[in-house]
């Protein structure tokens, strides 16, 4: 009976899956970097779309195998009437060496140009945030509510008809018959090849009498054979699967934007771009994680994602308002044994004189014991006593990150150093 297999897959007309991954595979590097190339030119609302790659075409030829001339070969080659052996030969004039970028148009000559091709959303997002984790990531205990994962558990005698196992089934149906009708196959055996020797003797009125007798018997031991099922329902058999809690890691991201009268709409746009990559990043690569947004200028306030992104409230800058309420809801509703805390502060520098020391001191004493990391990026070239506060954080805190952006080309740069996968290529 010949195999028939359908592929099901969701695939556009004129594609293959299976090619494409493949190709996807080989040319990594180039994609990768066209992917960092588009993201720099982007606002934060196309953030989340396709692309159109570019790769050239040298980059995409295939392997050929050639053979080599081996072995001693003699070849007569046609001679000059110009140059000896030993001549020096000059350069040709007119601008033709190669790669000069010079010359005259002409009419004639072919090139290439270079291969295009388009990713789908969920390709541009997956290379996008390709290699990054969140770090030191460990396992919590248990939490209250237990994330429960299936597993096999061998075979049931009852189940929904989506697990029914057919071999199994059919393996013991066929058991069963074999066991069943054993004993009566035997018999018939026996008495088809006593009525055979039966049939090859002279007749007379007994044998005739015993002839009768046995095709009756045979008859009977047909017809009870006859009447076992081929499958009953003490054959079926379904796969059983059993849920078993598993340890949950529960993670909790903070994050931090500061929103006072010294950050202007660049600045602002700068920190939303990186919040914007930490929130699309979290939300695709983790199930189970829990995002706290706080905003703060003299004041800190726990706000929603449409707030964080969209107020325009504004005002003085005081930055340990922002670090305490955060010790606040650790307290509250984290606490450090069972989950894994995550900070990400985005700010110009620029602070009251004398809050900046306790912000070092709220980091060193209180959130950076109970964070598995914390992340502080600088939306301004300008080093204030913030940042001279922190750097001593730096060196001591092996948790703690601190980086620069001016640019919107450097959020996607600094955002996967802060964020990459241990062992990962920058």
């Amino acid at each position: 009976m010949p195999l028939h297999i359908i592929d099901r897959r969701l695939a556009g007309k004129n594609k293959s899956i299976g090619n494409r991954e493949r190709f996807l595979r080989r040319h990594q590097d180039q994609v990768r970097d066209a992917v960092r190339r588009a993201v720099d030119g982007r606002g934060i609302r196309d953030m989340e779309r396709g692309e159109d790659i570019h790769i050239p075409k040298r980059d995409i030829s295939e392997p050929v195998f050639g053979h080599g001339q081996g072995g001693t070969r003699e070849m007569v080659h046609p001679g000059n009437q110009e140059y000896m052996a030993g001549d020096q030969i000059e350069r040709p004039k007119g601008g033709g060496g190669k790669g000069s970028g010079k010359g005259e148009a002409g009419d004639s000559g072919e090139g290439e140009d270079d291969f295009v091709f388009h990713l789908t959303k969920e390709e541009f997002m997956q290379i996008f945030f390709d290699d990054l984790a969140l770090p030191r990531m460990t396992q919590t205990q248990l939490a209250e509510t237990p994330e429960w994962k299936s597993h096999r558990a061998g075979f049931s005698n009852d189940g929904t008809p989506s697990n029914l196992s057919v071999i199994r089934s059919m393996r013991g149906a066929i058991g069963r018959r074999i066991a069943v009708g054993a004993g009566s196959r035997g018999e018939l055996h026996r008495l088809e090849d006593e009525l055979a020797c039966l049939l090859t003797t002279p007749s007379n009125i007994v044998m005739e009498a015993r002839r009768l007798e046995l095709e009756a018997q045979i008859k009977a031991l047909t017809a009870r054979l006859a009447r076992i099922p081929y499958l009953d329902p003490i054959d079926l058999r379904f796969r059983n699967r059993v849920r078993v809690a598993v340890p949950t890691t529960k993670a909790v991201m903070f994050c931090l934007m500061d929103v006072s009268g010294s950050m202007d709409e660049g600045r602002k746009e700068l920190s939303k771009r990186f919040f914007i990559l930490l929130y699309l990043f979290l939300t695709r690569h983790y199930d189970k994680i829990e995002l706290v947004f706080i905003r703060h200028h003299t004041q800190a306030q726990e706000v929603d994602e449409e707030n964080f992104f969209h107020a325009r409230e504004t005002g003085g800058t005081v930055v340990s308002s922002a670090l305490v309420l955060m010790d606040e809801i650790i307290k509250a509703r984290f606490s450090p044994t069972e989950w894994n805390i995550y900070g990400a502060q985005a700010s110009d520098g620029d602070n009251w004189h004398h809050d900046s020391g306790r912000c070092r001191e709220l980091l060193t004493e209180k959130l950076l014991p109970a964070c598995r990391y914390f992340a502080y990026v600088q939306v301004a070239e300008e080093e204030q006593n913030l940042w001279e506060e922190y750097s001593r954080l730096k060196e001591t805190q092996p948790g703690f990150a601190m980086r620069k952006v001016t640019q919107a080309s450097q959020i996607y740069p600094v955002f996967r150093e802060l964020f990459k996968k241990e062992g990962a290529k920058a």
